[in-house]
């Protein structure tokens, strides 16, 4: 589904990519590990069109995703690619279910379509009391499984979690394993996780391992 083929990145003279290539599957979890600095999050954000390599290609069902210009990259991301961080970027200013149905509406969807969607997925997520709820008035977990929701909003092929357990504590990180593992058993979502938590790699069906921006190794589990 996805193809990263001989991806080269460097920042002035530091070379953060080195010939990487990865494939991820419809319906498959992947994860990333590997020391800071290894360039696993900069593979991530290029994966997700946020950056563009200095060479290789990325490749989406046959679409070469650097080829494409910014507006319809723009248009590309809103619609195929999810996102969750390390600590949310909820907007504090919006609703738990405003920040969800908003990537929907960015994408020219209809209000009442978007906002029954974010309903169903906040419902799902265990989150159905919490629809009025602004951020600050949420727990860091809650607030994980709200950009959850809203990563899911679109449908997307693929979602990309960059450190997704890394802010929370042992009970909400476990929250989280399961409700990735879920999602992929039931809606048959693919996932593409930077992680330092080993448990979180544990529920992967691949460990890439990279080290100096170059894949040291790929393990099943």
């Amino acid at each position: 589904m996805i193809e990263l083929s001989n991806i080269y990145k460097s920042y002035g003279s530091l070379n953060v990519l080195q010939g990487v290539s990865l494939s991820v599957g419809r319906g498959e979890i992947v994860a990333i590990v590997g020391p800071s600095g290894a360039g696993k999050t900069t593979l991530l954000q290029i994966a997700g069109s946020l950056d563009r390599p200095d060479s290789g290609s990325v490749i989406y069902d046959g679409v070469d995703i650097t080829t494409l210009k910014e507006k319809r990259l723009a248009e590309f991301r809103n619609r195929n690619i999810g996102f969750i961080f390390q600590f949310h970027e909820l907007l504090p200013e919006f609703t738990a279910l405003e920040n969800v149905a908003i990537p929907g509406l960015i994408g020219g969807r209809r209000r009442r379509e978007v906002t029954e969607e974010a309903r169903n997925l906040l419902d799902i997520l265990g989150l159905s009391d919490r629809l009025r709820h602004r951020p600050s008035e949420l727990s860091g977990g809650e607030k994980q499984r709200v950009a959850i929701a809203r990563a899911l909003i679109n449908s997307p092929r693929i979602v990309l979690a960059d450190e997704p357990t890394g802010s929370l504590d042992s009970h909400n990180r476990e929250e989280i394993h399961r409700i990735i593992s879920d999602l992929c058993a039931t809606r048959g979502q693919t996932f593409l996780i930077v992680t330092h938590d080993s448990t979180l790699a544990a529920i992967a069906h691949r460990v890439v391992n990279m080290d100096d921006g170059r894949v040291s190794s790929i393990t099943l589990t």
